[in-house]
């Protein structure tokens, strides 16, 4: 994290106060976390709610290639994991927005990389896309 005054994960609770009322999402990491360290350690930065919740990541070394996937654009790879994993319904939260498909762009919420989801306009779009699904 290069914002300064600012901590990896502090933006937790609020992401688990959003989630509370939707027992039926499901979260797929998309960091870079599980291809430097693991899976596992990236879960494990979570909240034990939020961790329940995860069911994986857009990484996987057993079916791609890391030199392969890190070329891809964010939403790139988050569109490969839809097409695999085939959700009826899904939603990105990242600051990062380049490169995305323009077939995924409706379902970005697209966040400041210095506020994140503390941006209450921000929660609001989470709450209304939870709503929408």
């Amino acid at each position: 994290m290069n914002t300064p005054g600012r901590t990896l994960f502090e933006w937790l609770p609020i992401l688990d106060e959003l989630l509370a009322p939707h027992p039926d999402v499901r979260i797929v990491l998309s960091t870079s976390w599980v291809r430097v360290r693991s899976y596992h350690f990236a879960k494990k930065q979570l909240t034990p709610s939020l961790q329940a919740k995860v069911i994986g990541a857009t990484f996987h070394n057993r079916l791609m290639r890391k030199d392969e996937f890190v070329c891809l654009p964010r939403g790139v790879q988050i569109a490969n994991d839809v097409f695999r994993r085939g959700p009826q319904s899904w939603f990105a939260i990242d600051d990062d927005y380049l490169g995305w498909p323009e077939w995924c762009r409706d379902n970005l919420i697209r966040t400041d990389g210095t506020r994140g989801i503390s941006d209450p306009a921000i929660q609001e779009a989470i709450r209304l896309m939870l709503e929408r699904f």
